[in-house]
């Protein structure tokens, strides 16, 4: 008996260390960045088995099989017709500012993807107007209506939003809804749904989360992405998923949510209207590719030669092309370079950036919330303060709620709009959308926006931060070893 149990010990010991040294060794061959490899690698060891496990569930960039080999069965249709904009009016390369012209050839090289110019665009920043335009550009749909979001949230101005979409599939026009799963899980719980459905929507839970298949698929890869088309012609995208906050996290403590939307008419909207295309497909099968864009554009128009470039990101998407156009603003600052996010937890080589930006001389504002709804990413954040600061860069703490606005402008002249935070998850895991905007009218307003953010925080002192609470140091130091993965 004495024999068996000893060879049961010795064969479980060896199970262990094999499956250790296998998971280990795949963590090592994925070539990550070195800070993402090193922090599963302390997670597997730290906790035994449940470290695997983890691993296994959260490790490793797992579309599920189905939905990987639709997007490489879509990218040569999809090539194809972005292929065939290249040739388009309003594409207009030689007129872009030394700002865009490296982010457009990146983009074209690496996703296929044109700027064009020719663009209306317009800045919301009140969340009762994007809404009430959102529904009246529905309500005044004739052809259809696309819609990916992260989180739709019932109550408020986001109901009215509902109503029009209902009104609208009942009247004829194609409406199309992709929600994420887990985001809009309460919006999934409600009557609306079948409302929806019942009026001929055609209302699709992207990305479901099932414990029956966690281990065929990542089960916290995200639909993070927040676009609006109506007819093929309007476009709405930014940071503002679809909800009133008014009604919404009113329990956390952190205050309403606060962000911006930018409606668009022109060119690209069609290209917007394509990567709701490319996510419709990927979840359902369905093929649907936009008309190409109108592409005649009267000279004197005053947006001519003022381009936006459209630059997605997500699985099955050229790997990490929106953190390659972030590093190319960032470097080509000159004089400043002013950033909103609510979760500021950079990667290294965004760090670093960020870093050798303020030490040449270029003024580097960071806009974060004071009060954040995820306390994991809270301490993470507090972590990289001592290093910014350090380098001169100006950390602003906004006290007029969660500010959500992601936001990037470089030198006044050139801005970045869209759904990403500065965060690994952001930059490398969820399907996110950036537009890059090469328009000076546009860029004003911005600047303003972005100035009366700056007006409504504290800015973070220096000498301060160095006299804070040293039972609060150790905390960040811990979740600073996890910050790869948050």
């Amino acid at each position: 008996m004495d024999k068996i149990y000893q060879f049961l010990v010795w064969a479980s010991v060896f199970f262990y260390w094999l499956l250790i040294a296998g998971v280990t060794i795949r963590v090592v061959l994925k070539r990550r960045a070195l800070g993402v490899s090193i922090a599963w690698l302390m997670i597997i060891y730290i906790i035994p088995i449940v470290g695997v496990i983890l691993y296994l569930l959260f490790g490793e960039l797992n579309l599920g099989r189905k939905r990987a080999e639709r997007a490489r069965s879509m990218f040569a249709p999809y090539g194809k017709w972005l292929e065939t904009i290249n040739e388009c009016e309003a594409h207009r390369p030689q007129h872009q500012s030394f700002l865009a012209r490296p982010v457009h050839d990146l983009c074209l090289r690496r996703a296929g993807i044109p700027a064009l110019a020719g663009n209306q665009l317009t800045l919301f920043n009140e969340t009762a107007d994007i809404l009430r335009n959102i529904a009246q550009d529905v309500r005044e749909a004739e052809h259809s209506v696309n819609m990916v979001f992260y989180i739709w949230h019932p109550g408020g101005h986001a109901d009215d939003v509902a109503k029009a979409v209902c009104d609208a599939a009942k009247r004829g026009v194609t409406v199309r809804i992709l929600l994420d799963s887990a985001g809009s899980k309460t919006f999934f719980r409600s009557h609306w749904p079948d409302a929806m459905r019942n009026a001929g929507v055609e209302l699709i839970e992207a990305l479901a989360v099932s414990p029956a298949r966690m281990f065929l698929r990542r089960l916290d890869i995200r639909q993070h992405r927040k676009i609006v088309i109506v007819d093929n012609k309007i476009g709405y995208t930014g940071s503002m998923n679809l909800v009133d906050p008014r009604f919404f996290k009113q329990n956390a403590g952190v205050g309403q949510w606060v962000d911006i939307m930018v409606k668009a008419e022109g060119p690209s909207v069609p290209i917007l209207n394509s990567i709701f295309a490319w996510d419709w497909e990927v979840e359902t099968g369905l093929r649907y590719l936009p008309d190409l864009p109108q592409c005649s554009l009267i000279e004197e128009h005053r947006h001519a030669n003022h381009s936006v470039q459209i630059a997605p990101s997500g699985p099955g998407m050229p790997d990490g092309i929106i953190q390659q156009v972030l590093m190319l603003a960032i470097h080509q600052a000159k004089k400043s370079l002013t950033i909103t996010t609510p979760y500021l937890v950079p990667s290294e080589s965004l760090l670093s950036a960020l870093q050798t930006t303020a030490q040449r001389g270029v003024t580097v504002n960071i806009i974060i919330p004071a009060k954040n709804d995820s306390l994991m990413v809270e301490w993470a954040s507090r972590s990289f303060f001592n290093e910014l600061l350090r380098a001169g860069i100006n950390i602003y703490r906004f006290n007029g709620g969660l500010l959500h606005t992601k936001s990037v402008m470089v030198d006044d002249n050139f801005c970045l709009i869209g759904t990403v935070n500065l965060d690994m998850r952001s930059l490398w895991l969820n399907f996110e959308l950036t537009l890059c905007v090469d328009d000076p009218e546009f860029c004003d307003d911005l600047v303003a926006l972005q100035n009366g953010y700056m007006a409504n925080s504290s800015l973070v002192d220096r000498a301060e931060w160095s006299r804070r609470s040293v039972l609060n140091r150790p905390i960040e130091q811990f979740f600073y070893m996890f910050s790869p993965l948050l």
